[in-house]
């Protein structure tokens, strides 16, 4: 599944948020593939004619998920599926696997495989897999793993950041929920008052997950629809600044005693409004009950748009299975057509969203209350953390320039001619 929180981080664990700025280890594997040895391109030794496949997963913590997906993979009747649950450094045990001819033949990924994956040949085109039900699917999921007009990944699942404000707090000061980002910084001032302050966004000051926020608050992205630098903008420049601005507010909560993926410092009082995940609703619910709300992070101005960072671990298939098209099936079975498993995998271990619009009708959890204007925020205004040519490299430069702007004043259009040329040359060797 996607994105975890210090709540989730075992199972639905925080995706690179846009730029990659926070970036969280996954899970790793020791020598044990889960592939028996198969005559090349042959069936292999499972259960009687059918092909053996082996299906990676990284180690996830919410109890019963590993019961879950071992359950999933023996109910599949083509093929014999060993499920592979590894702990450790799982993005670069399976990027190294990926080399090999031993590696796994289904394997998830967070927001799809790299683009270094794909231009290497080391991933199946899937796109034929989704057929009818491909308008379902989140948009903003399928696209971040599309490329050339192929599909890489299917989404197993959907998690999310966003505003989350205490409704008393904002009645008892008279501040309406913002819908600008003028508006935020005005009310985290007014909400300031003696123990409490306004806003809380990490400790940081909001480095880690605010860089894409702030780029679509103005209408901008990372990357232009014809994968270009896409933010040499005097809009850029001016959401920079007003996230300096807040910094130097006094109004932003720093030190706090948990960051800003555990809603601790919501719950007890310490801000009126965070910048969280979906997967802390649970904890929300249990301390506040209906006493908090939800926002998109606010445009800064008419020409921006508000938005929330969505991510997803998707379904992979290894270009170099010894039996790609057993493989591709297998994820069609249980990623596409058996939506009682997808619904279960969303629901019953964590709070997380379905990736399908249709499941999330189905979502018991999902029909009320902060819960539902959540998932409803999804389809409405979710944007990918990061796009797929937005490289490592690229998005290192990123977050230290944006560190530079926010916590030291530096200048921010300097920052972004910096920012453009580490990317120019990420997008020229992508290219080549």
């Amino acid at each position: 599944m996607t994105a975890g929180g210090v709540q989730g981080l075992g199972r639905r664990r925080f995706l690179a948020l846009g730029g990659g700025l926070a970036a969280m280890a996954v899970a790793g594997c020791g020598s044990n593939t889960g592939r028996e040895e198969q005559p090349e391109g042959g069936s292999g030794s499972g259960s009687g004619d059918k092909p053996k496949l082996s299906q990676w997963y990284h180690q996830y913590g919410e109890t019963g998920t590993q019961q879950a997906v071992q359950k999933y993979a023996a109910d599949y009747p083509d093929a014999t599926v060993e499920v592979v649950w590894t702990a450790g450094d799982y993005d670069k045990k399976a990027a190294s696997a990926l080399l090999t001819d031993s590696g796994p033949d289904v394997f998830e990924y967070g927001n799809g495989p790299t683009i270094d994956m794909i231009k290497a040949g080391q991933v199946a085109d899937l796109s034929d897999l989704l057929g009818d039900a491909k308008d379902d699917f989140t948009p903003s999921l399928l696209q971040r793993m599309t490329y050339q007009d192929k599909l890489y990944g299917v989404p197993q699942v959907t998690d999310l950041q966003l505003l989350v404000y205490r409704k008393s707090m904002l009645q008892a000061a008279g501040v309406q929920p913002p819908q600008t980002v003028d508006e935020l910084i005005a009310a985290a001032k007014k909400l300031t008052t003696g123990k409490v302050t306004g806003l809380f966004v990490g400790n940081d000051g909001g480095v880690g997950v605010l860089g894409g926020p702030a780029l679509w608050s103005a209408g901008l992205d990372y990357l232009t629809e014809e994968n270009t630098f896409g933010f040499d903008d005097p809009a850029a420049i001016e959401s920079f600044r007003k996230l300096r601005e807040l910094f130097k507010s006094g109004s932003l909560l720093l030190g706090a005693p948990t960051d800003w993926s555990d809603p601790s410092a919501l719950t007890q009082g310490l801000t009126a409004m965070q910048f969280t995940g979906f997967w802390t609703f649970p904890q929300l619910q249990r301390d506040l009950g209906d006493d908090f709300g939800v926002l998109p992070w606010p445009k800064l101005n008419d020409g921006g748009k508000a938005s929330v960072p969505v991510g997803a671990f998707s379904a992979a298939v290894s270009s170099k299975s010894r039996n790609v098209d057993a493989a591709k099936q297998f994820v069609k079975w249980l990623w596409v057509d058996q939506t009682d498993k997808q619904l279960d995998w969303a629901q019953s271990y964590g709070f997380h969203i379905p990736a399908r619009k249709s499941l999330i009708e189905k979502a018991d959890k999902l029909k009320s209350g902060p819960a539902a204007d959540a998932a409803r925020l999804v389809n409405e205004v979710g944007r990918p953390q990061s796009p797929l040519l937005w490289t490592p490299k690229s998005a290192t430069a990123y977050s230290d320039a944006l560190n530079r702007i926010v916590k030291s004043g530096a200048d921010p259009a300097a920052e972004i001619k910096t920012v453009k040329a580490v990317v120019d040359a990420e997008l020229k060797r992508i290219a080549g």
